[in-house]
């Protein structure tokens, strides 16, 4: 009862912040990425990466340039160290560039941060090594304490990517423990006022980023559901779902899994919009999907192709698996029709291993041939094989 308070509190503040962008079972898509679709995922691995290789251009530039400042205040040698510093931090944001391309895969997303942030932090701490051996005054040490404000750089620079809570955490962790780390070599001589101010600041400037790229995140959650997915039954699109079976099908090639689709057609559905208007037909589309949604297993997704014809993904479903799916779907039944008459459809089914399919597309093309079939023998039946087999 108090957790479920606790929950509804949160939730009506973030909605506050967040007005008309997320939904309250979306909350904990805002927490962890694990419970992200695939196609919210690849997405957003492909903006990280876009965003690191932008982010990753101006330290290449910035980074060098900023030597010719430390040559009028500083020693030379100091000087000279911070050079080549800059020099081997420039070339790897400069490798990050050259090297990096979006692939959609989140592992490639995690990895490309990970290299954005690593860099500039361990400059960070080399650089703070090395004032640390001068004896700075006047416009050096005015120079020098910049070099401090580079941690305060990159956890604001966390507010332009769109991470969840959990990603956040790991990703300002060690720049956060860097801080300490490079508070702890001048462990005798540390303004600890100072120190405890300034790491409070970068406390409260990592709660800001985290709470704008949360932010961006819950308007791409949003923005995704409207172009995934169906307007009016709330399935899944067509497009969409040539985007999940492309996936699922490259997926199952690799490890040689079994992948699913049934094409489900509804039987004389022309004749409710034609003897009862469209509405009724589109309240018998949306009880259909509301009933076949509520009974999908863990995985499946059902797609509105077109029309009244709907398309079912069932990865790591084999033949058999899938007619016994169907059959029970069919026992189940798929609502009523408005003359209070069962609403009936005919299903093709099709499997990439059973039918040694060599694409996406013909794994749908032998799907919709059967859901032909099954029209052509009567209606209101499956067919997961083809005359020929």
């Amino acid at each position: 009862m108090i957790l479920q308070r606790i929950t509804d509190f949160i939730w009506h503040r973030l909605t506050d912040l967040m007005q008309g962008e997320l939904k309250q079972a979306e909350l904990g898509l805002l927490a962890s990425p694990h419970l992200h679709l695939s196609l919210l995922a690849r997405r957003r691995a492909t903006m990280i990466v876009n965003r690191v290789r932008l982010f990753a251009f101006l330290f290449a530039v910035l980074t060098p340039l900023w030597s010719l400042v430390d040559l009028v205040v500083f020693p030379f040698p100091l000087w000279l160290n911070l050079a080549l510093l800059r020099l081997m931090a420039g070339a790897a944001f400069a490798s990050l560039v050259l090297n990096y391309r979006p692939s959609g895969e989140l592992f490639d997303a995690y990895r490309a941060l990970a290299l954005l942030f690593a860099i500039p932090t361990v400059f960070y701490v080399a650089s703070y090594t090395l004032l640390g051996h001068y004896q700075l005054t006047g416009m050096s040490a005015a120079i020098g304490a910049g070099y401090a404000f580079l941690p305060f750089v990159l956890l604001a620079g966390l507010a332009i990517f769109p991470l969840t809570l959990l990603e956040n955490i790991v990703i300002a962790s060690p720049i956060l423990l860097a801080q300490g780390i490079a508070g702890s070599m001048r462990w005798a001589t540390l303004d600890w006022p100072s120190f405890a101010g300034g790491f409070w600041l970068l406390v409260l400037i990592t709660g800001v980023s985290t709470l704008a790229g949360m932010s961006q995140l819950a308007f791409m959650i949003a923005l995704v559901r409207q172009a995934i997915r169906d307007p009016l039954t709330g399935c899944f699109s067509r497009g969409s779902a040539e985007e999940v079976l492309e996936l699922q099908f490259t997926i199952a090639n690799r490890s040689n899994a079994a992948l699913s689709v049934a094409f489900i057609d509804l039987d004389h559905f022309k004749k409710i919009n034609d003897s009862f208007g469209h509405e009724a037909g589109d309240k018998a589309l949306l009880d259909m999907t509301d009933i076949v949604n509520s009974h999908l297993r863990r995985g499946d997704l059902l797609a509105r192709w077109g029309g009244e014809e709907f398309l079912l993904i069932m990865p790591n479903t084999d033949l058999a698996q899938a007619q016994a799916a169907l059959q029970r779907m069919r026992n189940m039944g798929f609502g009523m029709r408005p003359d209070n008459t069962p609403l009936t459809a005919s299903i093709g089914i099709a499997e990439r291993n059973a039918d040694q399919t060599t694409g996406w597309k013909a794994l749908v093309e032998l799907a919709d041939q059967r859901m032909y079939l099954a029209k052509a023998a009567g209606r209101d039946r499956l067919f997961y094989h083809s005359p020929s087999h």
